[in-house]
């Protein structure tokens, strides 16, 4: 699980149901070490599966943990490179990429100004998470959720796949995923409300109700329940 930088922020990825109940620790401990307590949420996953919901959801989980929401509404490629919704993310402190359609997320935010604009606030100090579709999208390999191959992911998290939504998933996709998985990759399979949590100094802990687990090509699964994660 590498690319990381001295000055980067938390990255949580989260395997789904983000703003259920079940994640309000993770979400708490999140927002804990933040002195503005104000959540840029980015529901471009989200474009054809009710983000109006998705919006409302997020903002009654946020508010009973004491933190605002700033919604921004990035739907397509357009928006992604709009001018002002672009400078509504450079102060960003709190990143949170919800779940949806990884596909989606990828064509509206590849290569664009918006997505330039997250990463670097990131790697200078922002907490970022993603849920589901968009905790896939953020790591190199990315898996095809539609049928467990391999694809081109953002690589903010590189030689990493993620499956998000394990064990609520087909068992013949994440076969597929650990049958394909590249020699040189770390295949992590992360349920819902659970969460892969690598903090600045590069540490990583498994976070939430669950258990990860994660593989190498020609290798067995390993578990790993909430605490110190190590990647051999």
């Amino acid at each position: 699980m590498t690319t990381h930088h001295n000055k980067c922020g938390r990255l949580a990825l989260i395997g789904g149901g983000e703003f259920d109940a079940q994640c309000a620790g993770i979400n708490a401990e999140l927002l804990s070490a933040l002195a503005t307590k104000r959540v840029l949420l980015v529901p471009a996953a989200a474009a054809f599966e009710s983000p109006a919901t998705v919006v409302a959801q997020a903002a009654e989980h946020f508010a009973a943990l004491g933190a605002t929401l700033q919604v921004l509404e990035v739907f397509n490629r357009r928006d992604a490179n709009d001018d002002a919704l672009v400078r509504a993310a450079k102060s960003a402190t709190f990143i949170y990429i919800c779940d949806g359609s990884a596909q989606h997320l990828r064509s509206v935010l590849k290569d664009t100004q918006l997505f330039d604009v997250l990463v670097a606030a990131h790697r200078n100090g922002a907490v970022l998470a993603a849920s589901g579709a968009g905790a896939t999208v953020l790591c190199d390999p990315m898996i095809d959720s539609r049928g467990g191959a391999y694809t081109v992911g953002f690589g903010v998290v590189e030689n990493t796949a993620l499956f998000a939504h394990h064990t609520a998933n087909r068992d013949h996709i994440w076969e597929r995923s650990v049958e394909l998985l590249p020699a040189d990759t770390t295949l992590i399979g992360v349920p819902v409300h659970t969460a892969v949590v690598r903090e600045p100094n590069g540490e990583l802990r498994v976070a939430g109700t669950g258990t990860v687990v994660t593989c190498r090509a020609g290798q067995s699964l390993v578990e790993h329940r909430e605490g110190l994660l190590t990647l051999d």
